[in-house]
């Protein structure tokens, strides 16, 4: 009687099922028909023309917002440039470009290509690519102009700071190859430095090439991975890289997704470099995805030390479908967990408030996971770091000095009355330097809204609601307020440390480019002098990756 139960039982629950997927489907065909018909009556009968291929594409992204930010529809245009991420090459001329008010500028040439060869300069405002000006077009328009077939001729006319007339060069378009190891070289004695800008699908060569280099050619006895700013990649290249630091077989990742080809198990498939040499990885609030894999999982397995700011917290796997007519759809199809069995994911995306936001993971909910020795670690929120130093703020003076390109100018100005300037890595801006960066601040009107000043004028609105501006109050507020008037060369000078720091990257990438502003950008850094205090120190470094340190 029991097994009759049974049967009726099964029975019933794969007749559900059926029903269930016929609707389903049915769903899905009455949905289809529904959006086809939908676009063919406005197409029809709406009172203006129509862009068919703007407005289906603003459905679909619409309807793909109210999933997670990374399912994504790609137009074939589209598609080509996530492409071009993944490889690090195209073909055009080797630049970067900046819209500014009604026009784009040259931010910065890349060193040996096209762009450099010919002579172009940070600071140079395109004017015309062969025929046609573009003084009114957008960054993308130029950007997309100056792409092209590899070996194809372009014509620009530039306007340069300091020259009467304008600047015309004529460039030969070809395949620019971006490293992803954008910098590498020894920061301190015996310690190594490698920057990984992204996990493109060249990372793990280079990556290898950089430390193999150190290694047996430059005689690092420790190695420091910054994976700062990294947003991540491709996660294939991410086990690539932890094969070089741990033992072949070891397994640093899983995915779980709805379907089971989106279930995996990662476990590293080359015999490693170095298992012993110590690591710190360096991380902040920028670092995200396949970063986070490597950072995340040296954590578990207790073989680097992690160094900064918590991690972004993006711990989901997209791939990329195929659809007609050359578009795709990148689709997030699983979850990734790390080594201890935590998912570093900072937001559940099924989760919305009434007006459809997320919000993070409070550190409240999260779960205790622990590493191959047993340190604690939790899941979440991204990566907590082992060593925990905050990233320097940028002052509300030194965003705007930023933000309205006053840095920038400077730089551009000083370039072109020094020729030259002293190696990377001794070039310092002299007294007399920053008193010219004052009197040009000053002579182009700056001013700038300070925090300050704007706390206060809340303050004074919110009494005069409350009823609480008598005559003494109104007094004292203006007593604070005369306080708070602008003295811009005192505070040029009360931030100058941090001001003279950007403004020194800033002229140092224009003589050595890109990598003249990191050696800079390092000096003295806070995280970078700490990772090197640590992997100098092995009694640091191994009370750090020691149960003793987290594990109580």
């Amino acid at each position: 009687m029991k097994r009759i139960s049974l049967l009726i039982l099964l029975y019933i629950a794969t007749i559900s099922s059926a029903i269930a997927d016929a609707n389903k489907m049915f769903s899905y065909s009455q949905n289809i028909e529904v959006f086809s018909d939908v676009i063919k009556q406005l197409n029809i009968h709406y009172v203006d023309t129509i862009d068919i291929d703007k407005s289906v594409k603003q459905g679909i992204s619409a309807m793909l917002a109210t999933l997670d930010p990374y399912t994504i529809y790609f137009t074939e245009e589209e598609a080509k440039q996530f492409a071009e991420q993944n490889t690090g090459e195209y073909a055009g001329v080797g630049c970067t470009i900046v819209q500014r008010d009604s026009a784009v500028y040259i931010s910065e040439p890349f060193d040996n290509t096209p762009a450099q060869e010919v002579g172009l300069r940070a600071g140079d405002k395109i004017v015309m690519i062969d025929n046609d000006s573009v003084l009114k077009w957008k960054s993308d328009e130029v950007s997309k102009r100056m792409r092209g077939l590899p070996n194809t001729n372009l014509r620009m006319v530039v306007e340069r700071a300091g020259v009467d007339s304008l600047v015309e060069v004529n460039i030969t378009r070809r395949i620019i190859h971006r490293n992803p190891v954008v910098y590498y070289g020894t920061i301190a004695d015996g310690v190594g430095y490698i920057m990984l800008e992204t996990f493109s699908d060249k990372a793990a060569d280079e990556v290898r090439r950089a430390f193999l280099d150190l290694k047996n050619n430059h005689g690092i006895t420790s190695l420091m991975l910054d994976l700062r700013e990294n947003g991540g990649g491709l996660v294939g290249e991410a086990i690539k890289i932890l094969s070089m630091f741990v033992p072949r077989g070891t397994t640093v990742l899983e995915s779980r997704g709805k379907v089971e080809n989106s279930n995996h198990i990662y476990k590293t498939e080359k015999e490693p470099i170095d298992t012993k040499i110590p690591l710190a990885v360096l991380i902040n609030g920028y670092t995200a995805s396949a970063s986070e894999v490597v950072a995340g999982a040296l954590q578990d397995l207790d073989r680097a030390v992690i160094i900064g700011d918590r991690s972004f917290g993006k711990g989901l796997i997209q791939q990329v479908f195929p659809l007609p007519y050359n578009r795709q759809l990148k689709v997030t199809v699983s979850y990734y967990y790390i080594p201890s069995g935590r998912s570093i994911q900072a937001i559940d995306y099924t989760k919305r408030d009434a007006e459809g936001r997320v919000a993070r993971m409070p550190d409240s909910l999260t779960n205790e996971f622990r590493t191959a020795a047993g340190r604690i670690v939790r899941d979440g929120g991204g990566i907590t770091p082992d060593v925990v130093v905050k990233s320097d703020t940028m002052s509300h003076l030194h965003y705007y000095l930023f933000a309205g390109h006053h840095i920038f100018d400077y730089a551009t100005d000083y370039a072109r009355q020094h020729p030259t300037i002293a190696p990377a890595h001794e070039f310092y801006i002299t007294d007399a330097d920053y008193e010219a960066f004052k009197e040009f601040v000053h002579t182009r009107d700056f001013k700038y809204d300070k925090m300050s000043s704007k706390l206060l004028e809340e303050l004074r609105e919110a009494m005069t609601f409350e009823g609480y501006m008598d005559e003494q109050t109104t007094e004292l507020i203006k007593s604070v307020e005369e306080r708070l008037q602008h003295n811009v060369n005192k505070d040029l000078d009360t931030f100058r440390w941090e001001i003279e720091r950007s403004l020194t990257q800033e002229i140092a990438s224009r003589y050595y480019y890109q990598q003249g502003a990191i050696v800079v950008g390092l000096r003295n850094e806070p995280v970078t002098q700490r990772a090197i205090e640590i992997l100098q120190s092995p009694q640091q470094y191994n009370e750090i990756l020691s149960i003793g340190i987290r594990g109580k």
